[in-house]
């Protein structure tokens, strides 16, 4: 069967101006919150800058990373898409390809051999109109030109509502190709720390637990973090398991000799940047908790994907600084492996692998709406 190869120049992505759009704060933040959380944004990216939650004493932490100096985020030159909307096509695209009836188009590559996020023009380096807000809720929208990411062809709308009740924050996304069939998964790529980097015995995110009852398997991936196309499934007490017991600690296998380079990274990548799937979850069920003694804190997911990134942030090198918000007198930096990113979305590199059966939830076209949800609630041990 033959195939064409395309590849097209980058064309800068316009955005338009809403008339009498909601008017943020005097920091330039949106906010949102209900009794037990207030959560601020950016229209940068859609992202999410503060979300504050009850610790185990009934004082408000800030369990999100992020910057002090909301101009930062765009001149940031690592961009590590704190809570923020990438897309339109997250994670990796192997080798910066990937074919739709056919033809074969080439993407960015930005990370290694490989196409992240779909390249350095992806939805988390825009600006989105604020379209609504309220006192507990906010929609952004942004306009997707064709091509404004090389080999992303098509124009695609989305928009993204934040909302929080209670001790739950939701987020709810659509997306729509009107003109052809393109690539479209989206998250949000939500970094915690629950402890806010005030635990004065350490700020690695290792004495966290993770709790994943329904995801035994796991996507098993390359030394560049790309799945390989087999679908591995995690022992008892090892390396990747999850799923065999609650209150396992993210850092359960540090004396595991391969942990240093359980992430790839030529050996150089400790503790976690892959796909975990979530099998057979009962609508609605809990299906990532996250939680830490420090703190009290509990954080539990909701979602309609079909699993989960887990990326223990092993690439911050402690040049960023931390929000005032967080941290201690000794304590200002971002280190390595101090946070964990949970990114609920479709199989990572899906478009490239049929025998997932993936493809008709990752590429979508005119007359489809793309659509999705996740909520995290907030509790205490």
């Amino acid at each position: 069967m033959r195939c064409s190869m395309i590849a097209l120049p980058v064309l800068a992505a316009a955005t338009s101006v809403v008339a009498r759009a909601p008017s943020p704060g005097e920091d330039g933040k949106y906010t949102i919150s209900s009794k037990g959380i207030k959560a601020q944004f950016i229209p940068y990216g859609a992202t999410l800058t503060n979300l504050f939650v009850k610790d185990k004493n009934g004082e408000d932490v800030d369990v999100v990373l992020g910057y002090e100096d909301i101009d930062y985020y765009p001149e940031d030159p690592g961009h590590p898409v704190y809570n923020s909307i990438p897309g339109r096509y997250v994670n990796r695209i192997g080798k910066g390809t990937y074919t739709i009836d056919n033809t074969t188009y080439i993407t960015q590559i930005n990370d290694g051999t490989n196409t992240l996020h779909s390249g350095t023009n992806n939805w988390s380096y825009r600006v989105w109109n604020v379209t609504a807000a309220t006192e507990d809720s906010i929609t952004f929208a942004v306009t997707d030109a064709s091509n404004s990411s090389q080999g992303m062809l098509g124009l695609v709308e989305g928009e993204v509502t934040y909302s929080v009740k209670g001790s739950t924050w939701s987020i709810k996304m659509e997306a729509t190709s009107p003109e052809v069939k393109t690539p479209l998964m989206l998250t949000q790529h939500t970094y915690f720390n629950l402890d806010a980097y005030k635990n004065p015995d350490t700020v690695k995110i290792w004495n966290h637990t993770l709790y994943m009852p329904y995801s035994k398997r796991y996507l098993v991936a390359d030394d560049g973090a790309l799945p390989t196309g087999e679908i591995g499934t995690a022992a008892p007490n090892s390396i990747n398991d999850f799923a065999s017991k609650a209150n396992l600690f993210l850092g359960h296998a540090q004396n595991d000799p391969r942990f240093a380079g359980n992430c790839g990274g030529g050996g150089a990548c400790e503790g976690y940047n892959g796909y975990f799937l979530i099998d057979d979850a009962p609508k609605d069920a809990v299906v990532v908790s996250l939680a830490s003694a420090y703190s009290g804190i509990t954080a539990d997911l909701r979602t309609d994907q079909p699993g989960v990134v887990i990326y223990s942030c092993n690439w911050m090198d402690g040049s960023a600084d931390l929000k005032s918000t967080q941290g201690t007198a000794d304590n200002r930096k971002v280190v390595r492996s101090s946070c964990v990113a949970i990114e609920a979305q479709d199989y990572v590199d899906g478009i490239n692998h049929p025998e997932w059966g993936r493809l008709d939830k990752q590429i979508s076209g005119p007359g489809q709406t793309y659509s999705w949800e996740s909520s995290w609630t907030f509790g205490n041990l």
